[in-house]
């Protein structure tokens, strides 16, 4: 019995691969695409499905380099090592505001980009290379505001690139960088803003001790009271985010 099981098993085997053989067309393995076609009424869903997976995976990269993002968290974080308070508002709770503040600041940008770009793109009005042409323009004019001559300046001459006439002739490869570093310019600034009046303190209670010879009283537990009262009195969150948008 247990020969016959042996001689079956490879034979079932081979049949079975010899049946889906034949059962697998020889025209195409995958029907619909077709990667070099510029029609847009030949987009099939599988190659839509394809790009927004594609721009998925780069979506974080995306979120931090060429929105507001960057500002708004670094500013955050600032915010947090001034007052002292280690670990108090997380981590979660810094990312999650400054996430949705950047999608409050970039509403409109977004906006305009689904109008002229995505939504003609899915009803097949613009080709692929349009479609991410007109993305391009509102992103671009956006970070082009935010950008400094200076920053953009610095890596289109290290590439030997001219000058372009119009916002939309910038090549992304520079103006992504030259935008990041001044987003963090900016925030380093407002950053250095917030945290002088929380050294005052520091010092003002650091020299207090000294002087009654409390030499072995941590100042920062002494301060750290008198900082988050002093917050909370000015409405530091209200200031904080009300600068932010005013800065955009």
């Amino acid at each position: 019995m247990i020969r016959k099981l042996a001689i079956l098993v490879p034979l079932l085997t081979l049949g079975v691969f010899s049946v889906a053989h034949a059962a697998i067309p020889t025209e195409t393995l995958l029907p619909g695409i077709d990667l070099g076609s510029n029609e847009p009424d030949k987009v099939s869903n599988t190659m839509r499905i394809i790009l927004l997976i594609t721009v998925m995976s780069i979506a974080p990269a995306i979120l931090v380099l060429m929105t507001s993002f960057t500002r708004i968290i670094v500013v955050l974080g600032f915010v947090r090592n001034a007052l002292g308070t280690q670990q108090m508002p997380p981590n979660q709770v810094l990312v999650g505001l400054a996430l949705f503040m950047t999608f409050f600041i970039m509403g409109p940008t977004l906006s305009t980009m689904n109008q002229e770009a995505l939504q003609p793109f899915m009803e097949g009005k613009l080709t692929q290379k349009e479609a991410f042409d007109a993305a391009g323009g509102p992103i671009k004019e956006f970070m082009a505001k935010h950008t400094r001559e200076k920053d953009l300046a610095l890596f289109m001459d290290y590439a030997g690139m001219d000058r372009p006439d119009q916002v939309k002739d910038i090549p992304l490869t520079a103006l992504v960088p030259a935008f990041a570093i001044s987003e963090l310019k900016t925030a380093f600034q407002m950053g250095f803003i917030i945290f002088v009046p929380f050294l005052v303190i520091d010092m003002i209670v650091s020299s207090i001790l000294m002087s009654m010879g409390m030499m072995m009283l941590p100042p920062v537990m002494i301060s750290l009271p008198f900082k988050i009262l002093l917050f909370i009195l000015v409405d530091g969150w209200n200031l904080i985010v009300k600068s932010l948008l005013v800065s955009f």
